[in-house]
């Protein structure tokens, strides 16, 4: 007697399931595929008959997850992470330095440090592309949703390749017009008089200010977001007073540091990827690369 097992469905049904899933609508998730609405929707719908189950309900305000499209969700995203070191290993030229590298890194570094960085490296190997996300979460490098990861602390798992490049001074300025209107603080306890830029909701931002010497909640800040560029964009628009890399700041001369004598704190800065890949020629090199770049950073 002989069994015949359904037909897994196909990538493409657990892709578009999982672009609908991050857009909240059949429409938002066809811009993003580059395709029509009434497709994502007949692959949805195949998608909910192969796995026997409901997985959007269509309500006023769009279409709402249930709670089978919720278990989907973590083993689609690690899907869509494997396609997508299949489509860069794939895109590798026959003399292994060309191709798609994708980079993780803060929204501080990826703006602000990698760029040049990344030039030179295009300058070197014409033939390589760069895939960028900017996020202050760990990419999981374990799942490939990324190749190479710049991080502001030291990796902790085992099947990764991490290298310290060095430590990043961060101290608190603020814009020349901003000292012209309310003039700088001359002791911490000063600061209180001042408006200020901090995180909102980011608990280990607000702890690595208090491990500083600075005891300050949300409710101290003038201005508050978890976004760094957003951050940064107030500091130079002479918002406040906010941290800044000394780096960074020392390619803005109208950024003026405030109390460097008494506020001053170090993040390490690393570099990491997956141990299987340390022998694949293209990302050794890139991360080579970056790591020669972000080592002349650190030392200013």
């Amino acid at each position: 007697m002989s069994s015949t097992l359904p037909d897994e469905p196909d990538w493409d049904l657990y892709r578009s399931f999982l672009h609908v899933l991050r857009e909240g609508s059949l429409s938002g998730a066809a811009r993003t595929l580059g395709t029509t609405q009434p497709t994502v929707g007949r692959r949805l719908q195949a998608l909910e008959a192969a796995l026997g189950c409901t997985l959007f309900i269509r309500t006023q305000t769009g279409l709402q997850a249930t709670d089978a499209a919720r278990r989907l969700s973590a083993p689609a995203e690690a899907m869509a992470a494997q396609a997508g070191a299949l489509r860069r290993a794939a895109s590798a030229g026959n003399d292994d330095i060309a191709g798609t590298v994708r980079l993780t890194a803060s929204e501080t570094v990826g703006g602000e440090v990698l760029p040049p960085i990344l030039a030179d490296l295009q300058a070197a190997y014409p033939a390589i592309r760069i895939e960028l996300t900017l996020t202050n979460r760990s990419e999981d490098l374990l799942q490939r949703e990324a190749d190479i990861a710049v991080r502001m602390l030291r990796p902790s798992q085992d099947a990764l390749v991490a290298r310290r490049i060095g430590t990043l001074a961060i101290g608190l300025y603020a814009h020349r017009r901003y000292a012209e209107r309310r003039g700088l603080p001359t002791c911490i306890e000063g600061l209180a008089g001042h408006a200020l830029i901090g995180f909102d909701r980011d608990a280990n931002a607000l702890r690595t200010l208090q491990q500083s010497g600075l005891p300050l909640t949300p409710e101290d800040f003038a201005f508050r977001s978890d976004s760094e560029h957003a951050q940064h964009a107030a500091l130079l628009a002479g918002l406040g007073i906010g941290a800044c890399q000394a780096a960074i700041a020392a390619r803005q001369p109208d950024l003026l540091p405030v109390l460097p004598e008494q506020v001053r704190f170090e993040l390490e800065m690393w570099l990491a990827m997956h141990e299987d890949l340390r022998d694949d020629p293209r990302i050794r090199r890139v991360f080579d690369f970056l790591a020669d770049g972000l080592v002349r950073h650190t030392r200013g």
